[in-house]
This record gives C-alpha cells, structure tokens and sequence, in this order.
C-alpha cells in the first residue's frame, strides 16, 4: 500500500464496501458509513491522533459486529494491530443485548490505550447524534438510560485523551449526569 494515506483510505473503502446499504437509527436514515467516518474524524480533529492503527480502527470497528466480516479478514488485510483493536472494541451479537451493555462497562478499564480511544471517540459521535435526533421508536427516558450507561462506560475510559473526556463531560453534564 506504501502511504499511511494509502492505508487510511483503504480502510474507508473496505467500510464503506462492508456497511453499503446499511442505515443509521436517525429519522432521516443516514448512510451508515457517516458513523465509522465521524468517530475516526473526532479522533484526528479533537483528539489530535495521528496513530494509523487507530484511526483504520476507527474506520473498521463496526464491520465485524454489523456485517459479515471477520476478524481473520481484517488481519489479512490491515494487519494484526488493527485488527486486535477491532477485537476490542466489537459486540458479541450473540449475548443479550443487557449482557453486551454490562461487559463493555466491565472491560472498558483494561482496554488497551488504543481500543480505549476509539470507545471515547465512538461514544462521543453516538451521543452527539443522540443530542442532534431521537432515532424513531426512541422515548426521552430511553435515551437518557444511554447517556447513564455511556457515562458508566466513559467513567472506565478515564485518563486516555482529555479533550475527548472534556467533551464528553459536558454532554453528560447537560443531561444532570455527574462521572
């Protein structure tokens, strides 16, 4: 590939490819290929990352929990870092939704620094959007059960990027949640 440049884009390409037709909960129905985008650009922008592993991370970390990739296949193609952060950082669809809620809370201190930076990143983009729109069938209380559960999560991830916990702080701030 030669260019860490390169290597990014390759990573856009290949979530885009894997998330083509996928929506976001939103009412307008956002291509859901904004998500990966955003939280890699919160990360580069806010959070000043210039670590590659990282924002391909970012790019990459719903394509195992959403679509039919695998961990093997993201190795192959992006390497062994990159993929133990993907690792990291993805669901087991299998496990009730609650179970997967509670394991992330669980998990969130013993992450790895750069699995710890796309959680804060992700969480960042998610609840932004959560500020912006309620997703369709989503009541007021429901979302701010996400914001309690995030701050839980976010809480474990503590001492990883300031700016990112600064602007999170406030979002939890502004929803009378204290981390």
């Amino acid at each position: 590939m030669g260019s860490e440049a390169a290597a990014l884009l390759e990573a856009a390409d290949f979530a885009a490819r894997k998330h083509k037709g996928q929506r976001r909960k939103d009412p307008e129905g956002t291509p859901f290929i904004n998500h990966p985008i955003g939280v890699a650009r919160i990360l580069a922008h806010e959070a000043g990352v210039t670590d590659i592993v990282v924002l391909q991370a970012a790019l990459l970390h719903d394509t195992v929990e959403d679509t039919d990739t695998t961990f093997s296949e993201i190795e192959e193609r992006f390497g062994e870092a990159v993929r133990r952060v993907v690792e990291e950082v993805t669901d087991d669809k299998e496990l009730p939704k609650m179970e997967r809620k509670r394991l992330q809370v669980e998990r969130a201190p013993g992450s790895s620094p750069r699995a710890k930076l796309v959680k804060l990143a992700d969480k960042l983009y998610n609840l932004r959007d959560l500020n912006r729109c309620t997703p369709a069938g989503w009541s007021s209380q429901r979302v701010q059960e996400y914001f309690r559960w995030a701050a839980q999560v976010v809480a474990g991830l503590r001492g990883t990027s300031p700016p990112l916990e600064a602007a999170l702080q406030r979002l939890f701030e502004e929803r009378g949640l204290d981390l």
